[in-house]
């Protein structure tokens, strides 16, 4: 409870409504929560028994040589003790059940919601804050089910009937007791709030040090750090921040100490001044032995459910909080949501119209959480800048190639996006099959797409797991046989374990051109009526170039192919030609058509050819 932060829940309120959403979240597990706080009670109830015995065995058995009742009184501390540790290991089954399937809940609930988001939001969330959402959040939102609820009420309970039994057996005493706190919470408060700035400042340097990991422990970070020698200064700085983490560590532990050894030493007073006071009163015969002796034993009960319950809104909100963080990112919304009578596409040939497109790219508010994106994100002002696509029309017909070029901005990768509706059109209408997109459910258009990009992402799997994300069921033979296709089969034979070698994170073990050529037996096993080469090419030598291109040329056979490039040499046989500039619709036709018009493809054919004269 000590490391609860004041800080972290300043404005913050805990509301009706945050309160019944949890509730009405936890429904399944209503029953055994009623069930654990019903333990917890039972088992403050029992922590009572054993002073009020051993009175009883100090007054009554004691003084009378009454062996059959110490004897039954020893018996029912031993039954007492049973009893608790029989309540205590069902009450931690229920806490488990209960944590342990809220956090798969809501893991699993965040995991579909943040899957099914467009685009727009992961090109502003942060990763890592939404891995934390995952994470820390969640585990924070089952604790405040499990941990600091069941705390709080054990607490009440716990401190309300040791007063009760406190003030039944001699009422002074009870009042003396009290007196001491004042001696201890002032300063266990102080105490509490260096902890709670010190235990912040580590979790801050734990995650950075994290970050730091996980950058340079990818592929891309471990290269870029051996390319420029920075082993020592990396180690050096990584150093530092573990060594502050050191420190606060050191500082933790002895604040905790403290705090403590001054719990400790505040019962003994108590304890000392129950037995001072109390055995005056027993010499002047006010109260019992018995009774001095339960006090004595009643009053280290007190304290520590009285500190905790000092910190008890504080423990609460920040465990609420962790919920809010949750449902913030529940409920984000979703632009792109699914029509409820969105019908499935079936059979798709592949034919594509856009009819009168305007298009611009979300604003934050609509596509993401504030608190997931960076401060300079953030503090931005979050205006939209305007349509990048202008009352675009063009049709493209079942199995034909269809090349979209234009300057770099032009809008040719947005096109690309909006086919499988990974962007909302903000005018107009993107229909395949003479089916608007947004009737369509999603699974089944992006069933019908096929996308080969110019850096085709790869999971750290095995190239057979890699192939099957595409379809889990086929079999090695499928996989062979699209391989071969894709012109891939012989590299991957080569590997050290042919389909089963790990291709690394990224796909680093491959080179461009066979990650090309695997990410289109990729889409082969697919199988889509439409196809979409988004730069597939740009960024290959002219022999990888040649493979992918001869991979390529199966690939498109019979299906519908948009292919944006700037090497146009490979779309000069393409059936139809979109020159895109600035979001607009400027030139269409054949190549050789457009040559002779000596317009703005014209312009970039001659450019390009200067620049690279293998085109």
């Amino acid at each position: 409870m000590m490391r609860s932060d004041p800080s972290a829940v300043a404005g913050v309120t805990l509301t009706p409504g945050l309160v019944r959403r949890v509730w009405a979240f936890a429904a399944a597990y209503r029953m055994r929560v009623g069930g654990f706080l019903v333990l917890v009670v039972a088992q403050s109830f029992l922590g009572l028994v054993p002073p009020l015995v051993i009175r009883q065995i100090i007054d009554e058995a004691l003084p009378h040589h009454d062996r059959d009742q110490v004897t039954a009184l020893a018996v029912l501390m031993i039954v007492t003790a049973l009893v608790s540790a029989a309540l205590g290991l069902v009450e931690r089954w229920l806490s488990a059940t209960i944590g342990e399937g809220l956090i798969y809940d809501l893991r699993s609930a965040l995991f579909d919601h943040v899957q099914r988001q467009p685009i727009a939001f992961f090109t502003r969330t942060q990763t890592g804050a939404l891995v934390s959402r995952l994470n820390n959040d969640v585990i924070g939102a089952q604790r405040a089910v499990t941990g600091t609820l069941g705390t709080v009420v054990s607490n009440v309970v716990t401190l309300a009937t040791t007063m009760g039994a406190m003030v039944v057996l001699e009422w002074r005493l009870s009042v003396l007791s009290l007196l001491l706190l004042p001696v201890f919470i002032v300063p266990a408060k102080r105490v509490g709030r260096r902890l709670a700035g010190i235990t912040r400042e580590g979790f801050n340097l734990n995650a950075e040090m994290n970050a730091t990991m996980t950058e340079r422990f990818g592929v891309s970070g471990a290269l870029l750090v051996k390319l420029f020698g920075s082993h020592d200064r990396e180690a050096g700085e990584f150093s530092a921040r573990a060594g502050r983490v050191r420190d606060i560590g050191v500082r933790s532990a002895m604040y905790t100490r403290t705090f403590l050894t001054a719990l400790t030493l505040v019962g003994a007073v108590g304890t000392a001044v129950v037995y001072l006071v109390g055995g005056r009163l027993v010499i002047s015969g006010a109260i019992t032995t018995g009774t001095m002796v339960a006090l004595g034993v009643l009053v280290t009960q007190i304290y520590a459910p009285l500190t905790s319950l000092t910190n008890a809104r504080v423990d609460l909100m920040t465990a609420f909080v962790s919920f809010d963080r949750v449902f913030e990112v529940l409920d984000s919304p979703n632009p792109i949501a699914e029509r409820p009578d969105a019908e499935a596409l079936v059979e798709p040939v592949g034919r594509i119209e856009f009819d009168h497109v305007t298009f611009a790219y979300p604003t934050g508010a609509e596509s993401s959480v504030a608190s997931l994106e960076s401060a300079q994100q953030s503090a931005a002002p979050d205006e939209g800048a305007g349509p990048v696509i202008h009352d675009l029309s063009f049709s493209i017909e079942a199995g034909h190639t269809v090349a979209v070029v234009g300057p770099s901005g032009a809008g040719k990768t947005t096109v690309a996006q909006l086919i499988p509706r990974l962007y909302e059109v903000t005018e107009g209408a993107v229909r395949v099959d003479g089916h608007d997109v947004r009737d369509l459910t999603q699974d089944s258009l992006r069933a019908a797409i096929g996308v080969v990009s110019q850096d085709p992402h790869l999971f750290h799997e095995s190239v057979a797991d890699n192939l099957r994300y595409a379809r889990p069921d086929a079999t090695d033979a499928d996989l062979e046989k699209a391989a071969r296709a894709a012109r891939i089969h012989d590299v991957i034979a080569a590997l050290p374990d042919g389909y089963r070698t790990v291709v690394g994170e990224r796909g680093y073990r491959l080179s461009g051109g066979e990650k090309q050529r695997l990410a289109i037996a990729r889409m082969l096993l697919k199988d889509p009526a439409i196809v979409i080469l988004d730069e597939a090419t740009s960024n290959l030598d002219s022999e990888n170039e040649a493979a992918v291109q001869e991979a390529l040329s199966v690939a498109l056979e019979g299906r519908t192919a948009v292919v944006i490039a700037h090497r146009l040499s490979t779309i000069v046989d393409a059936d139809e030609i979109l020159v895109l500039d600035q979001g607009r619709l400027v030139e269409q036709g054949r190549h050789v058509e457009l040559m002779a018009a000596d317009g703005l493809y014209a312009d970039l054919y001659r450019t390009l050819v200067r620049d690279h004269p293998e085109t």
